[in-house]
């Protein structure tokens, strides 16, 4: 049952093949079996997995029907879950049990989604590498000594050895698609605001967005369903008509335009990836679409850009872990400021320190219209950019990587080394727009994806060619070794 995807597993749970409580204790073996060598989940919430695939099986009973029903699904550790540990990867929180539902928890639990658990993830979801947990690095079941990408590595991994169908994930600069690239998943940040944010711890407010990874395109499209819509809790929740995402999957590609940014093929791309890229292309052009190169000029500026207001906003939003209210606590304080400082100096880890001070430090009196407000014209350049473009091509296609995913620890040493690996996906979050990762082939054994951008709201479009480039292609369908 393992290997059935979330589609297959939504078929075979209304003919009756099998029950969602079968399901789910095979999976949960799986988890037992499998995760020690992989480091992927946090939390398993075995009891309360069971009791949720019972329900779910007695509301298919009483007649009810629905793809999600009795489908498992696993939560990054950062979406507030009512009861369970929600860590956020950090020793801050490590003592943190959510006393509510997230918004993107609670509507996949209205649909008869079962919870496995909470998946391990980078701290405060900063990082490219799943390496700065504080429950330890998650390793690449595409070859274990290798990262799984970052900072939803935890969700990827599980889904790519198996242990589940489908996770949810968050992106803030490429945390969904740069790891389902160097898992061989498809992964998909959604336009900003299309999934609500209420509930989800946040890392920088103005970038962060909710999404699913799955195996499939198909997958993600049933997964996105049960996730999008309007949220009034959530301020910056967009008011628009949710699509049924799988409806026009199989729509033809004929004339589809596609663009190919010039910028990406630059010197800090790996030859072989732009091979595969190509080859992508080459697979879509026979299935109908016409090939353009494009501009986008302001790329150059875009991890600058997004190194200060990322850094920026998590100064902001992470000045309330202060040893007062919730989370950790340092031991004997002398005083007020010593609580503030040991608390957070023993709680937060060395990634997040130094996002802290470098967004500190551009936020600061005398330093704010130099970096901060620079930052943020330069994101509208790049705005701009997308808006052009798109006025001639109907989605961009390029590389979500520039690399595969490389050894555990190899860039420990050189943050920028890791931020460089952003350089593809950071400026869909900048702008704001759906961004899509699904595998398109390998490099020394190890998983590389392609990505496409696609206009705001225009998700169902980007699920449609992937989908179509996977009915053509087997690179989604192969599995690592020993999963």
């Amino acid at each position: 049952m393992h290997q059935l995807t979330l589609a297959e597993i939504a078929r075979g749970l209304a003919d009756k093949s099998f029950s969602s409580e079968e399901l789910t204790g095979a999976l949960l073996s799986r988890i037992k079996q499998l995760d020690p060598q992989l480091n992927s989940f946090i939390t398993v919430t075995e009891t309360q997995a069971l009791e949720q695939a019972r329900a779910a099986d007695a509301r298919r009973a009483a007649g009810e029907t629905g793809a999600l029903l009795g489908a498992p699904i696993a939560h990054k550790d950062l979406f507030c879950t009512n009861g369970v540990r929600t860590s956020c990867g950090s020793k801050m929180l490590d003592n943190f049990t959510a006393p509510y539902d997230a918004t993107v928890v609670a509507k996949l639990a209205e649909a008869g989604m079962v919870s496995l658990g909470k998946t391990n993830m980078d701290e405060f979801a900063m990082g490219s590498a799943n390496e700065s947990s504080h429950y330890g690095a998650v390793k690449n079941p595409w070859n274990l000594e290798h990262v799984p990408g970052g900072s939803s590595g935890g969700s990827a991994a599980a889904v790519a050895a198996r242990l589940l169908p489908a996770t949810t994930g968050t992106d803030t600069g490429g945390s969904i698609r740069q790891p389902a690239a160097l898992t061989n998943l498809t992964g998909l940040k959604p336009t900003y605001g299309r999934v609500s944010r209420w509930g989800m711890i946040a890392y920088a407010s103005s970038l962060d967005q909710g999404g699913p990874l799955a195996r499939t395109a198909e997958d993600c499209a049933l997964l996105l369903q049960g996730m999008a819509g309007f949220d009034a809790k959530d301020s910056t929740s967009v008011d628009e008509p949710v699509p049924d995402f799988s409806a026009n999957l199989n729509a033809s590609l004929q004339g589809l335009r596609i663009g190919l940014p010039k910028e990406y093929f630059g010197a800090g791309l790996d030859p072989r990836i732009a091979g595969l890229v190509q080859a992508s292309v080459k697979e879509l052009e026979k299935l109908g679409a016409v090939v353009k190169e494009i501009s986008l000029p302001n790329m150059q500026h875009a991890i600058p850009a997004y190194y200060v207001i990322a850094p920026a906003e998590a100064s902001s939003n992470l000045s309330r872990f202060d040893g007062v209210r919730f989370g950790y606590r340092c031991e004997d304080p002398k005083d007020l400021t010593d609580l503030y400082k040991r608390s957070r100096g023993e709680g937060f880890g060395a990634e997040v320190q130094r996002r802290i001070m470098v967004g500190t430090y551009a936020l600061s009196a005398g330093y704010y219209d130099a970096y901060y407000v620079k930052a943020q014209q330069i994101r509208r350049l790049i705005k701009n950019d997308f808006v052009a473009a798109f006025n001639d091509v109907d989605v961009i296609l390029g590389p979500t990587t520039p690399n595969p995913a490389w050894k555990l620890g190899a860039k420990s040493a050189d943050p920028v080394a890791a931020y460089l690996e952003d350089v593809y996906t950071i400026t869909a979050n900048l702008a704001g727009l759906p961004g899509l990762s699904m595998p398109a082939g390998f490099v020394d054994g190890l998983p590389v994806g392609v990505q496409l951008l696609a206009p705001y709201f225009q998700e169902g479009r980007l699920l449609n060619i992937a989908h179509r480039y996977q009915q053509v292609t087997d690179w989604h369908t192969r599995a690592p070794n020993g999963f």
